[in-house]
């Protein structure tokens, strides 16, 4: 597995199934967003850094939900890579491949997993020291048939996969089936307009439904 990304956070990401994928408007709404997760055994979420809060956020999630394993999404530069790790972050992703970011989060200690979408940025990711990786996006590019075809050539490697896009209770299923995926990146859970609405039932209610399900294809 990649040194780089650290054993214990890929098995918390393992063990929470689901990474719930957010947009922080405001960084007040992060804490009770948490704890709404957190009641419904979600353990891990990916702040997406397309707001001006989101490090904000970042910094009110580790200090007052410390327990919840806190990540960035959207990681386009080496500085935000720096302002990630200042800002507590555990753990990060992105939607590309960028080698100069993915290098800079390796020396950083910084656990890592880069956006692959075809054979060639899995090479190249997997050329520099990566064996954790996002394939965005999941849905649009074919799902996971294609996701299964295009890793089949390097299972012998022991890639672990990130899906993101398009995700849903629907087709979760045949995502957590498969081997090489390590969990789901999961936006429906909280979109952006629920959040902002602060309406944190129907939050709870997206997330009891995917733990329900996970814990159903465990059992199997």
């Amino acid at each position: 597995m990649n040194e780089t990304f650290d054993s214990a956070i890929l098995e918390r990401i393992k063990r929470s199934g689901i990474v719930a994928v957010v947009v922080i408007d405001r960084a007040a709404d992060v804490v009770p967003l948490a704890k709404a997760l957190s009641a419904c055994r979600i353990e891990a979420i990916e702040l997406t850094l397309r707001t001006p809060e989101a490090f904000r956020a970042l910094r009110e999630l580790r200090h007052h939900v410390p327990d919840m394993l806190a990540g960035v999404g959207t990681v386009l530069s080496v500085e935000q890579v720096e302002q990630s790790i200042e800002a507590g972050a555990q753990f990060g992703v992105a939607p590309g491949f960028n080698a100069k970011v993915v290098q800079a989060a390796q020396q950083a200690g910084l656990p890592f997993a880069p956006g692959v979408v075809t054979p060639s940025e899995i090479e190249a990711a997997v050329e520099i020291g990566c064996r954790v990786l996002k394939f965005f996006p999941a849905e649009p590019s074919g799902g996971i048939h294609y996701l299964r075809t295009m890793a089949a050539p390097y299972a012998h490697l022991g890639l672990q996969f990130i899906p993101l896009g398009g995700i849903k209770a629907a087709n979760l299923a045949g995502y957590l089936y498969e081997e090489s995926v390590a969990a789901v990146g999961g936006s429906w859970i909280a979109p952006r307009k629920i959040i902002e609405q602060r309406d944190w039932s129907t939050i709870i209610d997206h997330a009891t439904e995917a733990r329900r399900m996970i814990e159903e294809l465990t059992r199997r």
